[in-house]
């Protein structure tokens, strides 16, 4: 492991190792150098700091809570079992945090039009929310299949006020979306701001996600001190684009002690062709950007992805995963739609929380996980978000009538 204890990344090129930087049309350039330099200007400052924890607490509902799953963990009889509850987040699912942080950057710098993408529909939302409270008008791109498939959420969007673009092109699902908001970031930077869900992107979106969503870990580190005077000995979390993770897992980078578990979808299998396991079968490359793990063919284009998710739905990963898996700092492995499916149905009956397809693979994974772990250690699962908008899918897939 390199030098954990030294831990600033990315570098002010906005590099985690290899990964990371900008990889972008030179129109770009301008904007996101703008972008960055007001960022990094106003992000400690008090005033900033006071205004986003205002709203965070009276708008978003936080501090979220640190639920011990006290009939998960007799089910498993080993270590204690904690969820991070941001599903009780306002819009159900961590996105808001982001969403507010960089709202209040736009206005800051006087962008009149927000745009972001979607796939689950969970950023889209929150995006459509803070827009609908700061008075900004709002166009959120989003795959015709995930549209289908998360038609609660396409609901919800427009009735905020957004507007709610179809992309038909390529596999109609969160990576084809992105690439319609990046062509119309490209056309209207001027008075455009675009918000990024997930910690991916050309520099500074990796780096201003992770610490807007950094809020996670920093609240479960306070709160599990006070409830149980530890550190956890794990942390799980999904990974798609990977803002969820990396919100919960920046905080305790350079506590070694603590074994932090990332989770990709491994859609029908790894073994097969429909998966979104991008660090697990992945490789280095360029995309939406940034220099990270991809998946990707041996000409070095984009595969399409599969996941019963449509939140992990992605081809790529934020590149701070790509560092951190390998300086091997986080363990990246991940689960099928299949267990995912299961773990819904454990965790609905047990526990008396429906969880989001996302959160579903980090806590399928609690069944291969839970037998490596001794009686009195701690597991935090990090609940990204809340399973309402998956109840067609789940219904379906579990032959549920």
């Amino acid at each position: 492991m390199s030098s954990i204890s030294n831990y600033n990344f990315p570098d002010e090129l906005g590099h985690f190792g290899k990964y990371g930087g900008r990889f972008i049309p030179e129109t770009l350039y301008a904007p996101l150098k703008e972008l960055e330099n007001f960022y990094r200007k106003i992000k400690d400052t008090p005033e900033f700091l006071s205004e986003l924890e205002y709203y965070h607490k009276e708008f978003t509902g936080r501090p979220t809570p640190l639920t011990f799953a006290e009939n998960l963990t007799k089910h498993y009889g080993k270590a204690g079992i904690y969820f991070k509850r941001e599903d009780l987040c306002h819009t159900g699912a961590h996105k808001i945090n982001n969403a507010i942080g960089q709202m209040l950057i736009a206005m800051k710098m006087g962008k009149k039009r927000i745009i972001a993408e979607t796939g689950a529909g969970q950023h889209g939302t929150a995006v459509a929310t803070v827009c609908a409270k700061f008075g900004l008008h709002c166009t959120v791109y989003m795959g015709e299949k995930d549209i289908q498939r998360q038609a609660p959420n396409v609901a919800r969007m427009k009735l905020l006020g957004a507007s709610v673009v179809s992309v038909t092109s390529g596999s109609k699902t969160l990576k084809d979306a992105t690439n319609e908001a990046i062509r119309d970031w490209v056309t209207h930077a001027d008075d455009t701001h675009y918000i990024i869900g997930s910690a991916v992107g050309p520099h500074p979106y990796p780096m201003m996600v992770r610490d807007f969503q950094s809020v996670i870990g920093t609240e479960t580190k306070e709160q599990l001190q006070q409830m149980t005077g530890k550190l956890p000995d794990y942390i799980l979390a999904c990974v798609g684009g990977g803002s969820n993770a990396i919100g919960i897992f920046y905080p305790f980078i350079k506590d070694e002690s603590v074994r932090m578990i990332g989770v990709e979808a491994a859609g029908e299998g790894t073994e097969t062709k429909k998966h979104a396991a991008t660090i697990g079968k992945g490789s280095d490359g360029i995309f939406h950007g940034m220099r990270t793990y991809l998946i990707q063919d041996d000409k070095g284009q984009v595969v399409e992805p599969h996941s019963v998710s449509a939140g992990l739905d992605y081809p790529g990963v934020g590149p701070e995963h790509s560092y951190l898996y390998d300086i091997k700092r986080v363990q990246y492995v991940s689960v099928t739609d299949k267990e995912a499916l299961a773990s819904v149905k454990t965790i609905s009956r047990t526990e008396g929380i429906i969880p989001a397809l996302e959160t579903a693979h980090a806590l399928a994974y609690l069944e291969k996980f839970m037998a490596e772990t001794k009686t009195g250690e701690i597991v935090v699962v990090n609940m990204s978000g809340r399973g309402d908008k998956d109840l067609s899918t789940i219904m379906n897939q579990l032959h549920i009538e």
